[in-house]
């Protein structure tokens, strides 16, 4: 009888250091050559972006050294700077910015208001969502021709205070009644922004939290002060900040179609200045350093903001 064949097993021997280090250095390769493909690809599209912002953005610094209508040039430093800073027209312009500012409030309150509403979801609350936010999808353009045409000599606002007996008013002949309209326009069209940033952070809250406090005999405004209003601290300020720079850059399409500025220069913005300087009084020297000045405040915002969230993250 023949043995049956003895077969030595033994450790699987598996690939050397030398082997393994080759395998690790060309799936590094690999990758290095995947990521400069990729910068290739998105190179066409980097450069498109940036010639289109850039450019722009150097081009405003450059003419405002310049006394230029868009035709003639003459360099002259930094006067337009000295200027603008020493014009009482700009200060004025900057004082009704900052009244805009006491919109600012009012929609942080009836963002949050609704934004509470919703989250306990009364009765209706998925219509009411979609109609609250609908105004932020308004271009300001179209915001603004409603509040004209609501409050014109002839529109409706009027039309209700004759059949009361009253006598009508001529809102946008009036400096404070026309701030007062803007203001009203603001109001509807930011708090719909406002009220989804705060569900969102609403949507965050453990319910356990809310559980908790109703046994502890906690009542609804106890609730609201110290649960709802600490635990979206972050979104509060976010709308806070954005609204704020919304107030300084982005009022031009209410400006310009509902007073264009008037009456006497009564609810000019910065923003609004910078087109009449430019495109109406002809002087891109001027209106370019305007600009340059309301992108340096809107930056130190933006800094202030993301300092803000990220100190405020870290606690």
């Amino acid at each position: 009888m023949t043995s049956p064949a003895v077969v030595e097993v033994g450790p699987t021997q598996g690939p050397t250091f030398a082997g393994g280090r080759k395998s690790r250095s060309s799936r590094g390769s690999l990758t290095r050559q995947k990521q400069r493909i990729g910068l290739f690809a998105t190179l066409p599209a980097f450069i498109v972006v940036a010639s289109l912002l850039f450019y722009p953005i150097g081009y405003a610094i450059w003419i405002s050294f310049l006394k230029t209508d868009g035709v003639t040039s003459k360099f002259i430093g930094f006067k337009n700077y000295v200027d603008i800073f020493a014009a009482p027209l700009v200060h004025q312009v900057f004082v009704t910015n900052l009244k805009f500012l006491v919109a600012i409030p009012v929609v942080i309150f009836a963002g949050l208001f609704t934004a509470v509403l919703l989250y306990q979801e009364v009765w209706g609350w998925r219509f009411f969502r979609i109609v609250f936010f609908l105004p932020s999808v308004l271009s300001a353009s179209v915001i603004g021709l409603m509040f004209r045409s609501a409050f014109t000599l002839n529109g409706p606002i009027n039309t209700a205070l004759i059949s009361l007996g009253l006598t009508p008013i001529n809102f946008f002949a009036r400096a404070n009644m026309a701030i007062l309209v803007v203001v009203l326009a603001l109001i509807w069209a930011g708090f719909g922004y406002a009220m989804m940033i705060l569900l969102s952070g609403l949507m965050t809250i453990d319910s356990d939290l809310f559980a908790a406090a109703e046994v502890d005999g906690a009542g609804w405004w106890q609730r609201f002060w110290y649960i709802i209003i600490p635990s979206i601290r972050q979104q509060l300020a976010f709308v806070s900040i954005i609204n704020t720079l919304y107030t300084f850059t982005s009022l031009f399409g209410f400006i310009f179609v509902m007073t264009a500025g008037g009456p006497l220069y009564s609810t000019t913005t910065l923003d609004y200045l910078v087109y009449q300087k430019a495109f109406s009084a002809y002087d891109m020297g001027q209106g370019s350093a305007l600009a340059i000045i309301i992108f340096g405040v809107i930056a130190t915002l933006t800094v202030a903001q993301s300092k803000y969230l990220r100190n405020d993250d870290g606690r």
